[in-house]
């Protein structure tokens, strides 16, 4: 079949959400304004995860999975799902379903205009320390790129793939996507989108991964930007 869009789902230790999810991205794909996909990336489970996340594709066409070997990250799942990807747009969500995937036409329907689309997660259902952390964090992040975003960690988004591609991702790079689609060039919004509490399942990033990490990765990016390398073909010859 022809795809147009792929959504990724990074994976790790979700079997409470994971039927749950399946139905959501079932009826997703039923109203998307694009032919979608799905490519759930299992990052090392230890809990029946990928039994789940096979039965699912067996019973769904739409549906595959990549499983990692053992725990690498969310930035890793992020890359290996850019990689893998052949359709011309790529986006992720969580597999806590924070976010509703019913929102991806909202971001879809503006992606002819630019190379990214980031949501905002509006009255978000989180704890005051996780909203505060998460404030301080992106007010620190814009300063160092000045990518004008307000809420870089919300999980859908959806990017020009050939752009995905080019990115040279590290661990964390996925708070940095808008300014690495900036250094070449492209074009980024952020839409408003639903919030909902988790329900099921345990969080996965704490104080160290929401505010003090992000601010060590700032330098790091700030190293990527003055080495970034970014050129145009203007022709070529290939034999």
């Amino acid at each position: 079949m022809n795809y147009d869009f792929t959504v990724i789902v990074p994976i790790y230790n979700e079997e409470d959400n994971l039927n749950r999810l399946a139905k959501e991205l079932t009826a997703f794909a039923k109203i998307a304004l694009k032919k979608t996909k799905f490519l759930l990336i299992n990052d090392g489970s230890t809990d029946n995860s990928q039994k789940l996340i096979e039965q699912i594709c067996e019973n769904h066409s739409d549906f595959n999975f990549i499983q990692f070997k053992k725990n690498c990250g969310l930035s890793a799942a992020i890359k290996a799902g850019f990689d893998e990807c052949t359709t011309e747009l790529v986006g992720y969500i969580d597999a806590d379903l924070q976010t509703t995937p019913l929102d991806f036409n909202l971001l879809l329907n503006e992606i002819d205009d630019y190379e990214l689309i980031t949501g905002v997660r509006a009255n978000r259902k989180d704890s005051f320390v996780k909203n505060m952390s998460s404030t301080i964090a992106n007010g620190i992040r814009r300063a160092f790129t000045n990518d004008g975003m307000d809420d870089t960690g919300c999980p859908l988004k959806v990017i020009k793939t050939d752009y995905a591609k080019r990115i040279p991702m590290f661990k964390g790079l996925h708070r940095f996507l808008p300014a690495m689609i900036l250094l070449q060039n492209g074009r980024i919004k952020q839409i408003p989108v639903q919030h909902f509490p988790r329900i099921a399942g345990t969080a996965k990033f704490g104080l160290w991964n929401r505010l003090l990490g992000p601010l060590l990765d700032c330098f790091a990016y700030l190293w990527m930007k003055k080495k970034y390398i970014n050129y145009i073909i203007l022709k070529k010859r290939t034999t």
